[in-house]
């Protein structure tokens, strides 16, 4: 593992269709923008817009669930430099390291494990992983010279336990039904600790559901490794005859068809509109305008729209990022069958430890103050993530 070691990327000189134009970045004022886990799935897609709408980025990936080529996937597609860190965030030198090379505006903050039912057979796994590794970002980022104090949390609807009702605002009641939700609650309320002491900090947590889909290109998408923990990708490596069948956790939900409602977000990232920033002395983030980003689409561009927000110097606060509606693993089943032409095979299972029945978001919060809107269906995430992973049945190998 090469802690501390920065690896660039360079652009090639044929970008193809989604290529970005270099030229219209360059009119723009940029931010310096440190991503954690930004190789993973929802890191890779985030990157890739931060590039896009002309500001710099440098990625820091312990490589545990994620891939290089991701990294170079998402430079060709935007023909952009991409700084990488091999640093895992339990390593405060190497962490220290990186903030000590480049003064950073603000930080995206994804990296940490995310398996409900590996959290509830490794508790003690997660629960040093992301908080101890989120207590040393923070450490890392108040100690820098200037110190880094903006943040986006990439948090989860799971802090939201067992819903009495849906869907879920930002003012309901936290609770956690397993270690991984957990970890997420604990960070949020280490977040608003740090900024209760210290109101210099401004932090926004994201509070999302189950990210799916892919880039429109095909080029990147979900590859986890080993079997897959989550819904999605298990079903992409049945599609293309990696497995035999799906096991569905629970038949006997209070639901429609007895299995358990989510809210699926398409993590897909598009050819962004350009949005004009002016810097500040005291904080580059600082826009010229109070006016949100209009027609913002997808989980990607939820996460550039809150990187953002932080320019108004928000203080602490909360956003759903979802659909506002659920769908049962069997909607999902049924919808990605219909993406690849062919029945995908199924098997009843007992529930899992720390799942709950129905849970999806009410978005409207990120729609007023962030100007964010998911907009794609079930259907067309069901399509990206069909053109990616049959033009990838290995991942990224």
């Amino acid at each position: 593992m090469n802690h501390g070691v920065m690896v660039r990327f360079l652009p090639p000189r044929s970008l193809g269709k989604f290529l970005v134009c270099a030229s219209s970045c360059a009119q723009r004022a940029h931010m310096k923008v440190l991503v954690t886990g930004g190789a993973g799935f929802i890191g890779s897609h985030t990157v890739l817009e931060i590039l896009s709408d002309g500001h710099e980025v440098t990625v820091v990936d312990n490589m545990y669930n994620a891939s290089p080529e991701a990294l170079k996937r998402v430079q060709k597609l935007t023909g952009k430099e991409v700084t990488f860190s091999e640093v895992d965030l339990l390593d405060v030198p190497g962490l220290e390291a990186i903030f000590a090379a480049k003064q950073y505006d603000a930080v995206v903050h994804f990296a940490g494990l995310k398996a409900v039912g590996e959290s509830v057979a490794k508790p003690l796994l997660y629960y040093e992983n992301n908080i101890t590794g989120t207590v040393n970002l923070l450490h890392a980022m108040g100690g820098a010279e200037p110190p880094c104090k903006n943040i986006v949390f990439s948090s989860s609807a799971t802090v939201y336990g067992d819903p009495a009702s849906v869907p879920v605002t930002e003012s309901f009641p936290t609770s956690a039904t397993n270690p991984y939700g957990r970890t997420k609650l604990f960070i949020e309320h280490i977040l608003k600790d740090v900024h209760k002491s210290d109101a210099s900090w401004n932090i926004i947590l994201l509070r999302y559901f189950n990210p799916v889909g892919a880039h429109p290109s095909g080029m990147i998408g979900e590859d986890p490794k080993g079997i897959p923990n989550n819904l999605m990708p298990y079903i992409q490596q049945v599609a293309v005859g990696k497995r035999p069948h799906l096991a569905v956790f629970g038949d006997d939900y209070p639901t429609a068809d007895g299995t358990g409602v989510r809210d699926y977000i398409h993590v897909r990232a598009q050819i962004p509109r350009i949005a004009q920033l002016s810097p500040w002395r005291h904080n580059p983030l600082t826009t010229s305008t109070s006016t949100p980003l209009s027609q913002v689409v997808d989980l990607a561009k939820g996460h550039l729209a809150a990187l953002k927000k932080l320019a108004s110097g928000p203080g602490c606060v909360t956003y759903n990022l979802g659909t506002g509606v659920g769908y049962s693993v069997l909607d999902m089943l049924k919808a990605y069958s219909k993406a690849c032409g062919k029945e995908l095979a199924y098997e009843m299972a007992p529930r899992r430890p720390g799942d709950v029945a129905v849970v999806y978001a009410d978005p409207a919060h990120a729609a007023n103050e962030l100007g964010w809107t998911a907009e794609r269906n079930l259907e067309q995430m069901c399509e990206d993530s069909w053109r990616w992973i049959s033009a990838n049945p290995n991942g990224f190998n």
